[in-house]
């Protein structure tokens, strides 16, 4: 067809041009070649009377909707594809085959933000109530993380800087020591409290009593429990009851806001919790129990 000889004299002097003045890689010149041939396929598709000089904004739009409607491209895909056209756009007015460039005003899709991983409430519970850890120190001391970071919210760094005098039984709260130093108190319940009071019971018949002001999580021979030790514990354990990618200390302060979302507790008191300066910040949990209702919806409902 005559649009495809045109493709072939244009777009071969647009990629030389890329590779000899602008001194694109050869990966980018071939990505290039790819989504304009993609392109071309397209519109030809649409009208064989169309060609590099011919075709309009209407059909550059029409395009960016197959993509995503019909093909699944992913956002990043999708943009690529259509900054590679815009730059062929460009490359045709400098060389004044075309007046007008019609992917002026032709936005690309959003990219779809990455929703933070949580496990699921009930593979926590089965997680926490019926996986065996063990009763040595160890096992009380792992599974003692885990209710805490389930159960608190902390951050990794917050639980292993904690220390014994954080912890006020009393008051039934422990107060945590954030980012830029701030601090924040968070409500214990009494099934946590009675975890705490064991691990300080077998820890003290491991190492003996602590010093003071010691940190309250310890690792071997009786040192501080290190950020890479207390990251490998909650993987172990999370890989008992999830297979998803993502299962480290953060994942279980996700799982927190999660389920205290899911279970009616107010987002403003969700922020305070997990020590956000912003709002917004917390509302990405509101997205991801949504994410979850519709995954419900689609599995449930007879007719989705």
């Amino acid at each position: 067809m005559a649009a495809t000889g045109q493709r072939d004299k244009l777009v071969d002097d647009f990629l030389e041009y890329l590779k000899s003045e602008r001194n694109r890689s050869e990966k980018t010149v071939k990505n290039y070649d790819t989504a304009l041939s993609e392109f071309q396929a397209f519109f030809e598709s649409l009208n064989e009377g169309l060609t590099w000089k011919t075709f309009d904004a209407s059909v550059v739009r029409e395009w960016v909707i197959r993509m995503i409607d019909e093909e699944g491209k992913k956002a990043t895909t999708v943009n690529l594809n259509l900054s590679a056209l815009r730059t062929f756009c460009h490359y045709l007015m400098l060389t004044k085959q075309i007046d007008k460039n019609p992917c002026v005003k032709i936005a690309g899709p959003k990219k779809q933000k990455v929703l933070p991983a949580f496990v699921k409430q009930d593979d926590m519970d089965r997680l926490l109530d019926e996986t065996e850890f063990g009763d040595d120190f160890e096992g009380v001391r792992n599974h003692l993380i885990v209710s805490m970071l389930y159960m608190t919210g902390m951050r990794r760094a917050e639980l292993t800087n904690l220390r014994d005098g954080d912890i006020e039984p009393g008051a039934m709260q422990v107060k945590v020591t954030g980012k830029r130093n701030k601090q924040r108190i968070i409500p214990i319940a009494d099934d946590l409290l009675q975890e705490i009071r064991q691990y300080q019971q077998k820890r003290q018949e491991e190492f003996g009593t602590a010093p003071e002001g010691d940190h309250f999580l310890l690792g071997k021979k009786g040192r501080n429990l290190s950020d890479a030790e207390l990251g490998k514990i909650v993987k172990d354990a999370l890989s008992r009851v999830t297979t998803q990618q993502r299962r480290g200390p953060h994942t279980l302060r996700h799982s927190f806001a999660t389920a205290m979302l899911n279970n009616g507790a107010d987002l403003q008191a969700i922020q305070k919790l997990l020590g956000h300066e912003s709002l917004k910040t917390t509302e990405i949990y509101t997205h991801l129990s949504f994410e979850d209702l519709k995954n419900e919806y689609k599995s449930a409902h007879p007719r989705s």
